[in-house]
């Protein structure tokens, strides 16, 4: 055999990598406990990249949008014209993203809450009149069956006493629980810690993110070869391109789709017509699904008020979904994930799976990516062996992605 450099390195680096693997076999329990501790060191940085990178979308807009020019005057409290040099513009940038994004939330809140509020007492009260009707009304139509009628009998609903069972739980056993518990103090206390420490990093990452990205492409140039070097380019590239691009789209298209809902609901006096809007529009940034869950939990809070107005509100729902299919999401979206239906489909059922609501909203523009690079290495494939593209497959695929 012979042993030249090459070899040697070879040789070396597979004894290296079964050294690994049988550490990895023997110790599985010491590497997740490993794992799990590096994993606690990095979170914090981890939540302020992502941080940063949300905020990064509108502030891009906000600097474009207020500061065009090197220079911009504005009138201070007395009245006399200041010039803002551009050095400022950053933290100014970030500083009005900041107060934007804390307003947008402490609005919601300051919705959701106090309608959750008075709603769960109205819920209580109309509960309680509704269900007894019900059942009479199942006892009336289901005479005839003796199964039905002994299953009617047996349930015995009180929404009140249920919620009274429930207030009991969280005052005295879950209290119970947690006042002994140290270790919920701790993670409660850990939770902030990295929430502010990623809050300030995010703050950092975003002041100073031309020069960082500086030097993540000097690390790239000096660490690999040019070829590979471009095609990480390219690859981080379109994937900021379809993140930003989605998020951007999912959030513009959630906020139109209540502000629809809220007008048509209050013309035609729909109860909860703000809630009920709101939860829409949280719920919508969920693509395919999450509409319709709004849509369930509003139908359910309507129809303890009136079943006909349940029923207006479900019809009202599928023409204003109709609308938002076919003529809001394709122009305000578009074909900025590029994926076809099947595939966003898969997305997230793969990510709910794996990681929940966030798994769906992150593995739907992840496959994106995936799909156009396999896409483009497939066509360039074809290419290079001059076999051309069926144009119906082509024109197939463009019509999934619109």
């Amino acid at each position: 055999m012979n042993l030249s450099k090459n070899n040697i390195k070879k040789i070396c680096a597979i004894i290296l990598f079964a050294i690994v693997a049988y550490v990895v076999i023997q110790n599985p329990d010491k590497l997740l406990g490993i794992a799990g501790f590096l994993w606690g060191v990095i979170f914090p940085f981890a939540l302020g990249l992502i941080i940063a990178y949300i905020m990064n979308i509108p502030m891009v807009s906000i600097e474009k949008l207020l500061f065009k020019k090197r220079f911009k005057i504005i009138k201070n409290a007395a009245g006399e014209e200041q010039r803002i040099d551009k050095k400022y513009v950053r933290p100014l940038g970030i500083l009005i993203t900041f107060i934007l994004l804390i307003a947008l939330l402490a609005g919601i809140l300051l919705i959701i809450i106090p309608q959750t509020s008075s709603t769960t007492v109205e819920l209580v009260r109309t509960a309680n009149v509704f269900f007894p009707r019900a059942q009479h009304w199942l006892m009336e139509n289901f005479a005839y069956n003796e199964y039905i009628m002994n299953l009617i009998r047996s349930v015995d609903f009180d929404l009140s006493k249920i919620f009274d069972t429930a207030i009991d739980f969280f005052k005295n056993g879950a209290g119970n629980v947690l006042s002994g518990t140290f270790s919920a103090a701790k993670a409660v206390v850990s939770g902030i810690s990295s929430f502010v420490i990623g809050l300030i990093f995010s703050f950092y990452l975003l002041a100073k993110k031309e020069n960082l990205l500086r030097q993540v492409n000097m690390l790239i140039d000096a660490a690999i070869p040019e070829k590979a070097a471009k095609k990480i380019r390219y690859i981080a590239t379109l994937s900021n391109n379809t993140f930003s691009s989605f998020i951007a789209g999912q959030c513009l298209e959630a906020l139109i789709l209540g502000l629809m809902f809220f007008i048509v609901l209050a013309i035609v006096r729909i109860p909860y017509a703000l809630l009920i809007s709101v939860l829409i529009a949280v719920t919508s940034l969920i693509p395919v699904f999450g509409a319709f869950i709004g849509c369930v939990i509003g139908a359910f809070l309507v129809l303890m008020v009136s079943p006909v107005q349940a029923l207006i509100f479900v019809g009202i729902f599928l023409v204003l979904q109709q609308i938002e299919g076919n003529l809001i999401y394709p122009r305000v979206v578009g074909n900025s994930v590029g994926l076809p239906s099947v595939w966003v489909l898969a997305a997230i059922t793969v990510g709910s799976s794996l990681m929940g609501i966030a798994g769906m909203l992150f593995f739907i523009p992840l496959t994106s990516v995936v799909y156009t690079l396999l896409r483009e290495w497939t066509y360039k494939r074809l290419g290079e062996k001059h076999i051309s593209v069926p144009d119906e497959i082509a024109s197939d695929e463009n019509k999934d992605i619109e």
